[in-house]
């Protein structure tokens, strides 16, 4: 069998457009398993080159069967050829991926979104995972559409509650606007644009699960810095068969619907709101 060397680095796929590891390797297999590629390639023979006994261990770790350690990440990293920046990015991409908390997956990210090749590849990627982890993007572009917004970088910290800074303000409409979220009218004003947030499933749920938990944060803080007659924090603690939820998550998809109708064109606010909706399980579920 002809050396894999010899064809990996010209057959695999960048590594960098990555960041699900599973996925690059079932992609890498495929790219290296193509009919004309196949004398060249095997689970055997990644096995062997790897040092594994198993000979079909980088199937069980395809299919999620597996999880990689450091000893057989470095291994992983030697078999496929990678450089040291891709074996640093390798194994942080395997932590992430791994990791059982969104905060160790936060970590990794960060680690991550350092690498020169992962920016030129997926920088929009790293901007769309920044705007869900700041809670005060999303408020700032409700902002421009209050009459008496100005845009001067401290004015706009200082209506925020709780304030951020000057240079974050600024940093912010830096950021909505590369990401298509606001625009420059024919004056140079700043306007709302019609976009949609989209990147990939593993950034998306990692961004949002930041963004609620924020905002979770924010209305645990309202509760003292906001007064009474300006918010509502109501709750109900109710036992249900869990046979329920796909009707109350419905019942709750339309009421969110029904409070974008009612408010999403208003004309002339004068502050910005959020509206959260949870329902969680608070027990084991019985048997």
């Amino acid at each position: 069998m002809i050396l894999l060397s010899q064809y990996m680095d010209t057959l695999k796929p960048s590594l960098y457009e990555y960041l699900d590891y599973r996925q690059y390797l079932r992609d890498l297999y495929t790219s290296l398993n193509k009919k004309e590629e196949r004398r060249f390639f095997s689970l055997r023979y990644f096995s062997r080159a790897a040092g594994f006994s198993s000979p079909n261990y980088l199937k069980l770790v395809m299919d999620g069967a597996r999880n990689l350690t450091q000893k057989s990440i470095r291994k992983f990293s030697r078999a496929l050829k990678l450089d040291s920046e891709e074996t640093e990015f390798f194994e942080n991409l395997v932590y992430m991926n791994q990791s059982p908390s969104t905060e160790e997956k936060n970590h990794y990210y960060a680690r991550l979104s350092q690498s020169q090749p992962y920016l030129e590849a997926k920088g929009l990627e790293k901007d769309q995972y920044e705007y869900f982890t700041q809670w005060y993007y999303a408020v700032i572009r409700e902002m421009i559409l209050m009459p008496h917004f100005r845009e001067n970088p401290q004015w706009i910290a200082d209506q925020l509650v709780p304030k951020i800074t000057g240079r974050e303000a600024a940093q912010a409409i830096e950021l909505l606007v590369r990401l298509g979220l606001l625009r420059r009218d024919p004056q140079g004003r700043l306007e709302q644009a019609e976009r949609n947030i989209t990147s990939g499933e593993i950034v998306r749920h990692l961004a949002l699960c930041n963004f609620h938990r924020s905002m979770m944060q924010r209305a645990q803080e309202s509760i003292d810095a906001i007064p009474g007659e300006e918010r509502d924090i109501s709750a109900i603690t109710i036992a249900i068969h869990t046979a329920k939820m796909p009707e109350l998550k419905k019942k709750m998809a339309e009421f969110r619907k029904e409070v974008h109708a009612l408010l999403g064109d208003e004309k002339g606010p004068n502050a910005v709101y959020q509206i959260n909706f949870q329902v969680f399980r608070l027990t084991k579920i019985s048997s």
